[in-house]
């Protein structure tokens, strides 16, 4: 009989992030304040609370961290980690801004900066594990992807 000698992981959590890519082809990214993968770069995102629709969790961990306002436009992404104890699914949308006057962001909650990077230069950040490969996949095909064409809130289709 064999043994299962990985460290057991708690249930998963389901987590969003928001990608968002501004005229000037520079990506919001936040450092994080707090583990799991404390110090490294991301997209604005974090977990779904009980009853939350994951659009609104979407809209509120943006604004939380950032300052910002954005609609949800379509899933960009969808990743499982397993870091640091911790299990998360993540779906990452794509997000605009709901006004583009008011896009500098400001970093609260969890994070310790909030700042648009360009595209070309987030070799230069540590970002959390297959982040970098999404953004340059992403930028490359646009904001398509699944997406909530009934305006449910729920359903994300091709």
């Amino acid at each position: 009989m064999q043994h299962n000698t990985n460290p057991p992981f708690p249930e998963p959590m389901i987590g969003v992030g928001g990608l968002l890519v501004n005229r000037k082809n520079q990506v919001l990214l936040i450092k994080r304040d707090k583990p799991p993968a404390q110090g490294l770069w991301s997209v604005p995102g974090g977990k779904l609370e009980a009853g939350e629709s994951l659009i609104e969790c979407c809209r509120r961990e943006i604004e939380e961290e950032t300052g910002l306002e954005v609609n949800v436009l379509s899933i960009a992404a969808v990743v499982e980690r397993r870091i640091e104890n911790v299990h998360y699914v993540i779906i990452d949308f794509w997000v605009e801004l709901v006004d583009e006057q008011n896009s500098i962001p400001v970093a609260a909650s969890d994070v310790s900066e909030a700042r648009w990077v360009e595209l070309e230069k987030i070799g230069d950040y540590p970002l959390v594990t297959g982040l970098s490969e999404i953004i340059q996949r992403a930028a490359l095909k646009g904001s398509g992807g699944l997406s909530d064409k009934g305006f449910t809130g729920t359903d994300f289709i091709l």
